[in-house]
């Protein structure tokens, strides 16, 4: 007799596959398996119908949980025990769905879409609380302003102002991606701009005072962790790139010789814009032939140290920041980017350079991102950057970018 419910949710999270297999499953019983490769866990139900051997797919663990992966395995065996073949059965319900709905045009729309897993998530998460409960089986074509400003509204009073902006953006993006496919003539959208509540969206903490910065990289020169660690954090406010990008580099995004960081367009939060390249400075390039040394066999510039063969954590940074007694109200990984955003722009240097820098979108940073010559202007601005560090460092009160080179 088989027995149920064998798996539990903390087994299925821990579970990976065996040494030297591509791929490993996990049964709970009634059908009911998990399938366990390096990149996804994915649940699928196994029957026999017709004295023919089927499996029907379940969708991916944890985005469907172990308790409603059973729901649908159970649903599957109602279907055959009434005589009906669970996989035609989804064949017919995907045909009879309508296609013109938010909730088929915003699916649609998003399997298209060039974006980051995590990314997807969110975007899908903000959908799923925020938008198709209400609007999710009205035809797009018939989604009007007030019923747009009304599931808007719903958000804003909950205090979510910045969420409130960015739903209504998703919901743009999906009228507009449906009048390109002819199923509906307008964005219901776009006389929103000046209905809600401004955005009061918070920033990152950050130092930005330049005697308090000198004294934070003093402190980080003074850490004594691992030297992986230390590395990471000294090298992030010479090029200021987001801390995920960041911590996840490898050494074959890297040219020594040029003195140049490309990271591709996978690994970036806006993948739209393109690789990034990171101009490096004589400081960054001397602290990466360092560490070289001491993972440059390897993959990863920072491993973490558990073998496992992935970066140091994302709580590897803070945590390092916290031990040098530099709370997180006070500045934060991330921050270091608002330090050189607010302090580059306070010495006068061409804003589009330090958006393209930021790998930042707008208007006047696609016009600078068309244009391969900028790459000097931003060698020298990023060499003047980390020489002005160098000089907060060494403790020089009032400082000045040469923000003419």
């Amino acid at each position: 007799m088989t027995t149920q419910n064998k798996l539990t949710h903390n087994a299925c999270l821990k579970a990976k596959p065996d040494t030297g297999k591509v791929r490993k499953t996990l049964s709970d019983g009634l059908g009911l398996k998990l399938n366990i490769t390096t990149t996804s866990k994915l649940w699928r139900f196994d029957y026999s119908y017709q004295s023919k051997q089927r499996s029907l797919s379940l969708g991916r663990f944890p985005e469907v949980s172990l308790a409603e992966a059973r729901e649908h395995r159970d649903k599957a065996r109602r279907l055959l025990r009434d005589g009906r073949d669970p996989v035609r059965e989804r064949q017919s319900e995907q045909r009879k769905a309508p296609t013109d709905t938010m909730r088929a045009l915003s699916a649609e729309w998003l399997s298209k879409g060039d974006w980051s897993a995590g990314h997807v998530r969110t975007i899908e998460q903000r959908l799923n609380n925020h938008v198709l409960p209400y609007l999710g089986d009205t035809p797009v074509s018939q989604i009007t302003t007030p019923m747009v400003r009304e599931c808007l509204k719903r958000i804003e009073e909950r205090g979510t102002i910045e969420t409130a902006h960015r739903v209504k953006y998703i919901i743009g993006q999906v009228c507009r991606y449906a009048a390109a496919q002819g199923m509906c003539t307008t964005d219901p959208t776009a006389i929103l701009r000046d209905a809600l509540q401004k955005s009061t969206a918070r920033s990152f903490p950050a130092i930005t005072d330049p005697v308090q910065l000198g004294a934070l990289l003093r402190a980080i020169d003074g850490y004594s962790g691992s030297f992986v660690v230390k590395t990471a954090l000294q090298l992030l406010p010479l090029v200021f790139v987001r801390p995920g990008e960041h911590r996840a580099a490898r050494w074959d995004e890297i040219d020594l010789e040029a003195a140049l960081w490309v990271i591709p367009a996978h690994r970036m939060k806006r993948q739209q814009n393109g690789s990034h390249t990171v101009p490096l400075s004589r400081q960054a390039v001397k602290l990466l032939r360092e560490l070289h040394k001491l993972t440059g066999n390897g993959p990863l510039l920072f491993p973490g140290n558990r073998g496992t063969g992935r970066p140091i954590s994302e709580n590897t940074l803070n945590a390092a920041l916290l031990r040098l007694d530099i709370p997180k109200s006070e500045h934060v990984p991330h921050g270091f980017r608002h330090t050189a955003s607010t302090l580059l722009n306070e010495q006068r240097f061409d804003a589009d350079l330090i958006e393209v820098q930021l790998h930042h979108s707008g208007e006047g940073v696609r016009r600078v991102y068309n244009r391969a010559q900028y790459i000097e202007h931003r060698r020298k601005m990023m060499q003047a950057w980390s020489d002005y560090l160098d000089q907060l460092k060494n403790g020089a009160i009032v400082v000045t970018l040469d923000a003419t080179g």
